[in-house]
């Protein structure tokens, strides 16, 4: 009775954090898509400051994180210094702009499949660059999502959507979404580096450090010289509340959901974590295509089912080397 206890229980919080992670991210992608394709107020002006957003999750993350460690960090000492996320902030303050001003360019549900596309890059680079040899299921992956990114983007896209974008611009959108990906890697690499080095750093001290280099670093860009974008944004803000409303909205999306993100993996580890937050991707481009009015084309779902077959097949191939990995280690 009592494991069937403990399994009721574990079970509750796994479907806590899909519920969590799944609304916050979902409800932050819709109000990323409006920020970057209404038009506010009577004078129907496009919010054109989509780099703002960065900064103000920044600010809102970093008073987030620094009332999580006051309340429930545990250790004083031996976490990483906040100077040491210097420059993996300079990297997660480029990359995350460029995928925001993609907007500008593409459709959200491009964004979003571009952006799911991380593998592609990490897989160059460790074969051009480092010389590591994958195997023949992870090449599958690779070029089932290469596929689908490549044939969604070949696709015409409605009219109706064209309408909606500032400035249409399929290659350059494209191109900021994976160089996005490309300075994601060395944010993700970096992180990992600096939490090998100080073990006794915690998640809200990562999550602290990083969106205190963010918040500097956006606002020398935002703010630093007279007629910086960031007076233009905070002044739109000011004569149109529902998009400064909308702005706010994202950015507590950001925060709660990573909330939950640090609670899956520190409860079921990083795979379950991949497993939902690639879900909450697809479910994000059926909630945007059902919302815009404007569905997708059976070609369209046609190349997000590559895309999502790839991903879903590379979650399987790490669960299968997980489960070898534990057989490995028990004890004969």
């Amino acid at each position: 009775m009592e494991a069937h206890g403990v399994g009721l229980r574990q079970l509750s919080v796994l479907l806590f954090c899909v519920t969590g992670i799944w609304s916050a991210y979902i409800y932050q992608g819709v109000l990323q898509e409006t920020v970057s394709t209404k038009r506010f107020g009577a004078d129907q002006k496009r919010f054109e400051h989509l780099a703002f957003l960065n900064l103000a999750q920044n600010v809102v993350c970093l008073v987030w994180s620094f009332i999580m460690i006051k309340l429930w960090s545990r250790s004083s000492s031996g976490g990483a210094p906040w100077w040491s996320y210097w420059s993996a902030g300079i990297t997660n303050t480029i990359g995350p702009t460029m995928g925001i001003e993609a907007l500008k360019y593409i459709s959200y549900p491009a964004q979003v499949l571009a952006k799911s596309s991380k593998m592609i890059p990490v897989m160059l680079m460790g074969t051009l660059v480092y010389g590591i040899r994958y195997t023949i299921p992870e090449y599958v992956c690779t070029l089932l999502v290469a596929g689908g990114v490549s044939s969604f983007a070949l696709l015409k896209t409605s009219s109706k959507t064209i309408s909606k974008l500032a400035r249409p611009n399929a290659p350059l959108g494209y191109g900021l979404c994976f160089l996005n990906l490309a300075f994601d890697g060395f944010t993700n690499a970096t992180q990992d580096s600096i939490s090998a080095r100080y073990p006794k750093t915690s998640a809200w001290d990562i999550m602290f450090g990083m969106n205190l280099w963010g918040t500097i670093y956006n606002m020398v860009y935002m703010f630093g010289w007279p007629h910086g974008s960031g007076f233009e944004a905070v002044q739109f803000c000011k004569q149109h509340p529902e998009a400064a409303w909308d702005i706010f909205l994202f950015c507590l999306c950001g925060a709660v959901g990573q909330n939950f993100i640090f609670l899956t993996i520190s409860q079921f580890g990083s795979l379950t974590n991949t497993t939902i937050t690639t879900t909450r991707k697809f479910v994000s481009i059926v909630v945007s295509s059902l919302l815009s009015g404007n569905p997708l084309s059976a070609k369209q779902w046609g190349s997000v089912s590559m895309v999502f077959s790839g991903l879903s097949y590379q979650i399987y191939l790490k669960w299968k080397r997980g489960q070898r990995l534990q057989k490995k280690r028990k004890p004969m």
